[in-house]
């Protein structure tokens, strides 16, 4: 039990150590946060940023872990990323109401950055290459989630799926810009713009903690998932 406590706390002050380097960009920004935010937020979680290992070198050791079976290292990377996305969420929502304005941008950072590096390690995974610009875009498309894909999709507001954007046959420079506004609109939209449960939890600071924790968690579970089924296997290179 002590050494579990011991792993959250390292969890927790590993993310907010590594959201807090990237918060004052998304204060700036903020309330309009721009697409250069997004693509800054996925470099970071492919190139690594602090105390957090490049997206693919964390993978790989995930994959060493599970003796080289890819499925098993993907839901290690879910799991993973699902409890850093928890503590992020409780750290960054412990002050309740109050503070709410100043740690939006933070949490804002945080989960982008989070949900980014654990998609972006599935990718590698299943044999992406995160230098590709396609499946960067298709990494940001990810974050959208399952249903927010497919209305995207059908409203012809996205010309495909992830894996297909990713398996593109050519790059097209147009969707970088679309897809990161998309993204950054959608963050707002689940950060700043908190369901009506987690404005009322947010009125006591535990409990607003609490909510939070769960909420990002959860969040970060299904886009895991998501990114499971839709990024199907490739030829690892």
């Amino acid at each position: 039990m002590a050494g579990s406590r011991k792993l959250s706390g390292l969890r927790r002050g590993l993310v907010v150590q590594a959201a807090r380097q990237l918060a004052p960009k998304v204060t700036q920004a903020a309330p309009g946060l721009t697409h250069s935010f997004v693509r800054e937020a996925l470099h970071r979680a492919i190139a690594g940023i602090g105390p957090l290992a490049p997206a693919a070198q964390a993978a790989e050791a995930q994959l060493r872990e599970q003796r080289h079976d890819v499925d098993r290292a993907v839901r290690e990377l879910i799991q993973n990323h699902t409890a850093y996305a928890s503590a992020e969420g409780l750290s960054t929502n412990l002050g309740g109401l109050v503070t709410a304005a100043f740690v939006a941008p933070a949490s804002i950072t945080g989960l982008a950055l989070i949900q980014c590096r654990m998609v972006a390690g599935i990718a590698h995974l299943r044999g992406y290459d995160l230098a590709d610009p396609r499946v960067r875009n298709a990494v940001l498309v990810t974050l959208l989630g399952d249903e927010g894909v497919r209305k995207l999709v059908k409203d012809k507001k996205l010309p495909a799926p992830p894996m297909a954007i990713a398996t593109a046959p050519a790059h097209d420079p147009t969707l970088d810009r679309h897809v990161s506004s998309l993204l950054a609109g959608e963050l707002i939209a689940r950060v700043v713009g908190k369901r009506a449960v987690t404005t009322v939890g947010k009125r006591v600071p535990l409990v607003g903690g609490a909510v939070g924790a769960v909420s990002d968690g959860w969040a970060t579970w299904r886009v895991g998932r998501y990114a499971d089924a839709e990024l199907l296997p490739l030829a690892r290179r």
